[in-house]
């Protein structure tokens, strides 16, 4: 059997970087033979310069929205955000699916294997069917008006059956937020939770606080303005992850996404949960949206699980896992390569349910492999990737 044989300046296996003493092994048809020390590795053993790294695993993102593109401008914050992607989604058909061929080659470039997709309608199943890249799909339910619970969760129902006729391992039901998720529309979904992995986006925004504190902000605002009511919701008095977490407790695995706006005490209450969590960072949606970034650092000293997302074209200006990480390195420098890298990779791939194959360096595994060039000194900022298997 014929093997790629690699050396490079470092390793990153998924978990630890280790040093130009190593070659990664991988068979001809990228399945990983082995990590070995370079006087073990034989003849034949490609020289490169930068990190070998496994493929990149993209936790959150919304391939669908990939037509809307440039069309919302930056920093309108979220619930103006919501009302231009409500107001832009809507497009010819031919239109999003050129979009969407477009968004899944770019991430292809960007050294991206797997990605765990928003999904509101059917139309990125054509490209998904291509399998060019790995997808968990997440079949989002929303619904503020208690009126609309049963006819939202059909017309879910309808996408989620499809998904999961084609996709019966990797596709699950998710509510889209806890501002947007009536109690009724929770008790429909819930069933469909048990032992699933889910996703929801989290504390993107101070007003999501605000509306379980006090029934007041932003997003009582918005509900007036788009004339939905909810007259069962009653404010909690505390923060919305604690308000709506009961509901997710069955799941195997929860995806909490964004959590610009997560606090020690929200910590604290995931803490003494059983249910496995994972935190997804955005920061370029973030940045781009409301101008904030998430408390990385309260999540790092709480050794909280992070994976990485790219969101939305609508949020981005790209899909891009290392942009993402630049973003981070760049406002916490501090932050250790190989944790960036981790959350990137092998995290990304647990919270997934892709680790059998992805994530890591590690024999059996078609991680894909990628080289990382232009570190200097351990910072990103003029890092660029190139996919070598």
């Amino acid at each position: 059997m014929a093997y790629h044989k690699f050396n490079a300046t470092q390793v990153f296996t998924g978990k630890e970087i280790l040093d130009e003493n190593f070659a990664l092994i991988v068979q001809e048809n990228g399945i990983i033979e082995a990590i070995v020390r370079i006087d073990e590795a034989g003849d034949d053993i490609q020289k490169l310069n930068g990190i070998l790294c496994p493929g990149f695993i993209n936790a959150h993102c919304h391939l669908e929205l990939s037509h809307v593109k440039g069309l919302i401008p930056e920093h309108t914050g979220l619930v103006d955000f919501i009302l231009q992607v409500i107001s832009k989604r809507q497009t010819d058909t031919d239109q999003i699916l050129e979009a969407v061929e477009k968004a899944e080659s770019e991430m292809l470039d960007a050294g991206i294997v797997a990605v765990g997709d928003i999904c509101n309608h059917t139309h990125t199943l054509t490209q998904k069917n291509a399998k060019r890249l790995h997808y968990h799909h997440f079949i989002e339910v929303s619904g503020w008006n208690p009126m609309v619970a049963a006819s939202r969760m059909e017309t879910s129902l309808t996408s989620y059956k499809i998904f999961k006729n084609l996709f019966p391992l990797h596709t699950s039901l998710s509510p889209h937020a806890p501002y947007s998720v009536a109690s009724e529309l929770w008790d429909l979904m819930r069933p469909f939770f048990a032992d699933q992995i889910i996703t929801i986006h989290n504390q993107e925004s101070a007003a999501e606080n605000e509306l379980f504190k006090s029934n007041s902000g932003d997003f009582t605002s918005l509900y007036q303005l788009m004339q939905i009511s909810n007259p069962s919701f009653a404010a909690t008095g505390k923060n919305s992850l604690p308000s709506v977490f009961h509901y997710l407790e069955a799941a195997k695995h929860v995806l909490l996404v964004h959590n610009s706006f997560t606090e020690q005490s929200d910590i604290d209450f995931i803490r003494s949960s059983q249910t496995p969590v994972s935190f997804c960072l955005c920061p370029n949606a973030n940045l781009y949206i409301e101008q904030t970034l998430p408390p990385v650092d309260l999540f790092v000293k709480n050794d909280i699980t992070l994976v990485i997302g790219t969101d939305s074209l609508a949020s981005n200006h790209q899909l891009s896992i290392l942009d993402e990480l630049k973003t981070l390195h760049q406002h916490f420098p501090h932050l250790p390569l190989s944790l960036l890298l981790k959350a990137a990779t092998h995290n990304g791939a647990n919270a997934l349910e892709m680790e059998k194959e992805l994530g890591s360096f590690e024999k059996g595994k078609i991680p894909g492999v990628l080289l990382l060039e232009n570190v200097s000194d351990k910072i990103l900022s003029n890092s660029s990737i190139q996919r070598i298997l």
